[in-house]
């Protein structure tokens, strides 16, 4: 199984090249940089030139506050940086960030992420080959690529990977992805087999491709005891909480039978937005989507949940990097899954 990093989105940049040295030597297959206060690419760049084997994936870069050709610059630039290294996983956001907090337009996400792949896809055949750039979608249209603005060839083409929650979605990335990333929401087992892999099957066959290869990415509550356990459950409920309360992944409690449960938390917030949302999680949502264990425990829970219906898995290392030799062992163990 793929074993990928995740990391805090608030770390300190200079701390971003000794994490990613840290997450190499732990055995790692990738890095996943968030994108929420930081440039995605700009972390990247910093993990890459502190690693020498370590995939660095963005998890995800926002699309939709980025012109084709201005993302297609800055991935190659750091293909280049790190020849083969380099994966880019994208994603729409919500429409309120997209016009609200990028002031970007907002269209059909699906189609409009389908068609950024492929303009993507037309920049780098471009930058590969010295051929024409020739793109022509429902929303993008590219065809001036001067000489003086092309980039050097002989760069291995980074590959696109989809952030994907809802069934459209997953059926865009079947349809044009690399691979696809799942989110916290999504990532309970029946979801995964129930919404997630059957759309991506159809996305595929409608293209006569492969299907991509899916990482998962439950909230997982670890620790290296029963109570270091209950303290990052304790911990990570405020920010699951949040999360669910967003109508985009109300589809998810629609799915495992708690549809109520996104109003409910929305409806707190509207009366006070210091509202301890934890509280208000039912326990059985919780189950559904996370994995709750010790660092012993994990790689039986993953096979149990994940070894037949995902390739991958999201994983962040331990705060405290005592107990990396131990840790090491966990993630060997579910690469070996």
């Amino acid at each position: 199984m793929f074993v990928a990093a995740g990391m805090d989105p608030r770390m300190p940049l200079g701390g971003v090249g000794a994490y990613a040295a840290r997450v190499e030597r732990l055995g790692y297959d990738a890095l996943h940089v968030p994108e929420t206060i930081r440039d995605s690419m700009v972390v990247s760049a910093l993990a890459l030139g502190a690693t020498s084997s370590l995939v660095v994936r963005t998890g995800v870069t926002v699309a939709f506050a980025r012109s084709p050709m201005q993302l297609a610059l800055s991935a190659w630039s750091l293909a280049e940086h790190a020849p083969a290294r380099f994966s880019l996983g994208l994603g729409s956001q919500i429409r309120r960030n997209v016009e609200r907090r990028y002031a970007m337009a907002w269209s059909s996400p699906a189609v409009h992420l389908a068609d950024y792949v492929a303009a993507l896809r037309a920049c780098f055949a471009a930058f590969a080959t010295g051929g024409p750039l020739d793109h022509a979608g429902p929303v993008y249209r590219m065809d001036h690529l001067p000489t003086e603005f092309r980039p050097d060839g002989g760069v291995a083409v980074p590959d696109i990977w989809l952030g994907a929650v809802n069934a459209a979605m997953c059926r865009v990335a079947g349809a044009v992805a690399d691979g696809v990333l799942a989110h916290p929401t999504n990532s309970g087992r029946h979801h995964v087999i129930e919404v997630m892999r059957p759309a991506m099957a159809a996305g595929a066959d409608e293209h006569h491709r492969d299907v991509p290869p899916l990482v998962a990415a439950p909230p997982i509550y670890t620790g290296g005891d029963a109570a270091a356990v209950a303290t990052a459950r304790r911990a990570g409920m405020p920010r699951l909480a949040f999360v669910l309360s967003t109508p985009a992944y109300e589809p998810t409690l629609r799915h495992l039978g708690h549809g109520h449960v996104a109003p409910m938390l929305r409806a707190a917030l509207r009366a006070d937005p210091h509202a301890d949302l934890a509280s208000l999680l039912p326990d059985e949502v919780v189950d559904a989507l996370a994995l709750v264990g010790t660092h012993a425990e994990l790689p039986a829970m993953v096979a149990a949940q994940y070894r037949d219906c995902a390739d991958g898995i999201l994983l962040r290392p331990p705060i405290d990097d005592a107990n990396d030799p131990g840790f090491a062992e966990v993630v060997a163990a579910l690469r070996a899954l």
